[in-house]
């Protein structure tokens, strides 16, 4: 089989759009903002994405999308996007790019970026977590900065002095005294917004930032048995999302809770693009 295809991964803060030949192989390759991107309606989302790949003379296309949370919400972006594009289209939620990303045709995907989530995926999802960051989110971003913060107010509320933590998190955030991080982090920047502040976290030695980042590596890892505990097999798992694959430390942090748990399992980091498992879904549906 020969073509080009496209596969888009729209993520909350970026899209990805990289167009191959099965012959001559990477012919572009895009990174472009999400700003006005939303799953639904479904016609909008699909006007949207074909701006992306109006040109391409496609032989088939798939899209991870941000926001595409059920099969009813994948089927109708598919089904607006082939009205336009003529070609054959699978859509899926973006966290099930993974997965075939890391070359794998089922298991687990666990997203640690700004939110979290576990995606069991053997042709049925099943998930655990990805509840947003006022009731969940455990172990991403914007949770890490979170019990970083909550950390700090308790450190305050015992009377004790500023921990390194305590000094660098409202360093990071542009304030001097807790009762202004409290305001600056309850009504300030929102949280998808807070990843910079991460880096104030990772780069504190306290012990109350270390029991936050272990606390967060563990929390993925039970995302993972919550799934196990559901008679799910946890055999390959991938882990994925800027939180582990840019930050080595708290990937080490995740990996030694995981090994820890489920010494069976085979387990990695993605360490390729996720539109790269786009890329595979749509080159398995090019027609001959």
């Amino acid at each position: 089989m020969t073509g080009v295809v496209a596969g888009i991964d729209v993520g909350g803060s970026k899209t990805h759009v990289r167009v191959v030949s099965t012959v001559d192989g990477v012919l572009s390759d895009t990174l472009v903002p999400s700003g006005g991107w939303s799953a639904v309606p479904a016609d909008t989302a699909a006007a949207w994405l074909y701006e992306l790949i109006r040109d391409v003379p496609l032989s088939a296309l798939a899209v991870g999308a941000h926001g595409c949370e059920t099969p009813a919400d994948c089927e109708a972006l598919r089904r607006h996007l082939f009205d336009r594009v003529n070609v054959p289209v699978t859509v899926v939620n973006d966290a099930q790019l993974l997965l075939p990303a890391a070359g794998l045709a089922q298991g687990i995907a666990v997203v640690a970026g700004t939110g979290s989530i576990a995606l069991h995926d053997n042709g049925t999802i099943t998930r655990a977590g990805g509840w947003g960051w006022v009731l969940g989110d455990d172990g991403s971003t914007s949770a890490i900065v979170r019990e970083a913060a909550k950390a700090v107010l308790a450190q305050a509320d015992r009377g004790e002095p500023p921990s390194e933590l305590a000094v660098n998190l409202m360093a990071s955030v542009g304030v001097t005294g807790v009762l202004d991080l409290a305001q600056a982090m309850s009504w300030g920047s929102a949280p998808e917004q807070w990843g910079s502040h991460a880096r104030a976290v990772f780069a504190s030695s306290s012990p109350d930032a270390l029991e936050v980042i272990t606390a967060g590596a563990t929390s993925l890892v039970d995302l993972v048995a919550v799934l196990a505990r559901r008679g799910l097999p946890v055999t390959d798992v991938v882990f994925a999302g800027g939180l582990v694959t840019q930050v080595p430390s708290y990937w080490l942090a995740v990996r030694s809770a995981f090994t820890a748990r489920f010494p069976a399992a085979r387990v990695q980091l993605l360490t390729v693009p996720p539109v790269e498992g786009a890329i595979r879904l749509a080159t398995a549906i090019v027609q001959p």
